[in-house]
């Protein structure tokens, strides 16, 4: 039998995903006359504008003028071309000399079923208040939905490359609008959204070599980071501690999809009957739903075997989820509430050890009063410094 301090490791980690989910019943979606679920048509290459139409003003924030519905060219999880869909939003007053810049955001987890896209949702209020405050600070805000979450395949959850490739995209696209734009930008994320927009800032330089893009740096807040090394821990040994929903929730998103970016790999033989159902779920049903039937579940009912017992996994587990601790060429902001029950503080903090270990420019902020999602508007006025400097230095 293995010690609890996996288990509560694992079930916190396993939290750290989370996007502050209304307990109501899910709204339809609107798909704002942009219905791209089961898209057919030819797909240029990534990067490329398909369509833009106007979104429901229902789902736009207050702090902007104009929103549109964009579908864009991005690869997906097995390297074939794709598509993704995204909000963008334009702040209000004239533009400045030389165009609005750019802010990329990266989403909290919702679920990997298209009914939970966030472009065809209206916003929390803690989002409405936090990307009407960048606008109002006079940036264009692209949200990518992350390729297959509205759009044909599944969502690939937690995957770095992936994810990154559907957040820099969306940047490119974007561009290609009728928009007075900078050249300049960055990127933006919360929760899920942290660990998508670290790894994209990796990659943003690479995949925007030769656009004339103008990458600045990232703010990434209650950001998970080796996740891979938790869910390595997983298996049926793990004591029957009762945990949150949430936590049943997230190895259910991750195993959905592990199990379809990875055919090699048999993740269903180490898991039980009840592990597969759930993990069937996962491929469809959203957050709040999510949670309300695993409720009464315990980590070490999903499995069968560990995790560890498949040949490969854990090289497998870090291309699909790690983040690099080295290699970043533009400044990385890290915060995080010491109240965060969600995403431990930890995990920010060793990530920015990580990363200063190997001499990466990185700064870490605390908020010791606030919990997982108050960090995101507590960070606000570090944030906002931060990224006002990389843009007129």
């Amino acid at each position: 039998m293995r010690s609890a301090r996996p288990t509560t490791l694992l079930s916190i980690g396993l939290a750290a995903l989370a996007l502050a989910a209304p307990a109501a019943a899910e709204p339809t979606p609107q798909w704002s006359g942009l219905d791209a679920r089961a898209y057919a048509g030819a797909i240029p290459p990534e990067g490329n504008l398909i369509a833009s139409v106007p979104l429901d003003p229902a789902l736009s924030v207050t702090g902007a003028t104009r929103a549109f519905r964009i579908l864009y060219a991005t690869p997906d999880q097995h390297a074939r071309p794709a598509v993704s869909t995204a909000a963008v939003f334009v702040p209000h007053g004239a533009p400045p000399a030389g165009g609005w810049p750019v802010i990329a955001w990266a989403h909290g987890t919702v679920g990997l079923g298209d009914d939970c896209t966030p472009s065809a949702r209206p916003r929390s209020p803690r989002d409405n208040e936090y990307l009407s405050h960048w606008l109002d600070q006079g940036y264009v805000v692209v949200g990518t939905d992350y390729v297959g979450l509205g759009t044909p395949g599944l969502m690939s959850y937690l995957n770095s490359a992936t994810e990154a490739h559907s957040v820099i995209d969306s940047v490119r696209a974007v561009h290609q609008m009728d928009l007075p734009l900078s050249p300049k930008w960055a990127i933006v994320g919360q929760s899920q959204g942290g660990g998508a927009a670290i790894n994209s800032a990796w990659w943003a330089t690479k995949l925007t070599a030769g656009t004339g893009l103008d990458y600045r740096g990232v703010v990434a807040t209650g950001t998970p980071a080796n996740i891979e090394r938790l869910v390595m821990e997983a298996g049926p040994d793990l004591p029957p501690q009762s945990v949150p929903p949430a936590a049943i929730s997230y190895t259910s998103y991750i195993v959905a999809a592990l199990r379809e970016a990875l055919p090699e790999i048999p993740v269903d033989s180490v898991l039980t009957p009840r592990g597969r159902e759930l993990a069937d779920q996962a491929e469809t049903v959203c957050k709040t739903e999510l949670d309300r039937q695993a409720a009464g579940t315990t980590l070490n009912e999903l499995f069968s075997a560990p995790v560890s017992s498949l040949d490969g996994i854990g090289a497998a587990l870090d291309g699909f989820m790690g983040t690099p601790t080295d290699g970043y060429d533009r400044p990385i902001f890290l915060g995080h509430g010491l109240r965060d029950a969600d995403v431990p503080p930890r995990s920010s903090q060793t990530l920015y050890q990580q990363l200063i270990d190997n001499h990466q420019n990185v700064e870490l902020h605390i908020y010791p009063d606030q919990d997982h999602s108050g960090t995101v508007l507590a960070s606000m006025p570090d944030s906002t410094r931060f990224l006002h400097q990389l843009m007129t230095g």
